[in-house]
């Protein structure tokens, strides 16, 4: 689990993130959602550890990442794995080499050893036998498996993703969010998902953070979504008229079966 308390983060005259006290769980997607400028970003990189708060603390289980010596900081990001919104593979390398390449800056594991965890975690994404292609020669959404596949090489315990779904089709986006979701359930990982997908939120959301202004504006999980009151929620998730108009035969279809 990571914990958030009073996080607090300025640039210059300009405050993002407002005394942010939140939660995310291990073993369920845990969704940040809000607009542009909501200050989703910068709360991702401060729980990474890229930025500083100026004040408030980040725990991972009961540790204060901050309060951290630089070595004791590292051991804990060999435990973070983060798929990246445009893949970041390289395409100088083959797909077993970008999958492997975590290993080879952090590890000092055999070559074979190496082979055999690549084809794992291929394996995880269903990708098997495709070691020897290069990234240009598979689509993005095999792309974005790839992705996955060696943001999970170091087997971490904590997954970090900066909208997985970006230029993907709809039906190949509700894999991903599929292919993250179990193995985010199936490895007890607590996995954090910034998004704008409002797909991601009605299918894999469990715990949903909405940031609006640099707060918290509303939380709860996908089955709350449709029922509340919340008016920035609200304003944020159905913003056209088509989801308004959706959002409210729902609700007199599920009053009407009471």
């Amino acid at each position: 689990m990571i914990r958030t308390e009073n996080i607090e983060k300025s640039f210059g005259d300009n405050y993002v993130l407002k005394g942010i006290s939140t939660e995310f769980f291990a073993g369920k997607p845990n969704l940040i959602i809000g607009s542009s400028g909501a200050g989703k970003t910068v709360l991702l990189k401060l729980l990474i550890g890229l930025f500083k708060p100026d004040s408030g603390k980040v725990f991972y289980g009961d540790t204060d990442i901050f309060s951290l010596e630089a070595k004791e900081l590292r051991a804990i990001r060999m435990r973070i794995g983060m798929l990246f919104q445009g893949n970041a593979l390289f395409d100088s390398m083959t797909v077993g080499e970008n999958i492997r390449f975590p290993m080879d800056m952090f590890t000092r594991r055999t070559l074979k050893e190496k082979t055999m965890r690549v084809d794992e975690c291929l394996e995880m994404v269903n990708m098997e036998g495709i070691n020897d292609r290069y990234p240009s020669e598979v689509s993005g959404g095999m792309q974005k498996r790839v992705g996955i596949a060696r943001s999970m090489v170091l087997e971490p315990d904590y997954l970090f993703c900066d909208e997985p779904n970006s230029g993907l089709d709809p039906q190949t986006s509700i894999l991903i969010d599929e292919l993250i979701c179990d193995l985010t359930t199936r490895n007890n990982i607590t996995t954090v998902i910034n998004t704008h997908d409002m797909n991601s939120v009605m299918g894999i959301g469990e715990n949903i953070i909405l940031m609006k202004d640099g707060h918290v504006a509303w939380r709860g999980d996908k089955t709350q979504v449709l029922e509340s009151d919340n008016q920035v929620l609200e304003d944020f998730i159905f913003a056209s008229p088509f989801l308004r108009r959706l959002r409210a035969d729902a609700l007199k279809l599920r009053h009407s079966e009471e």
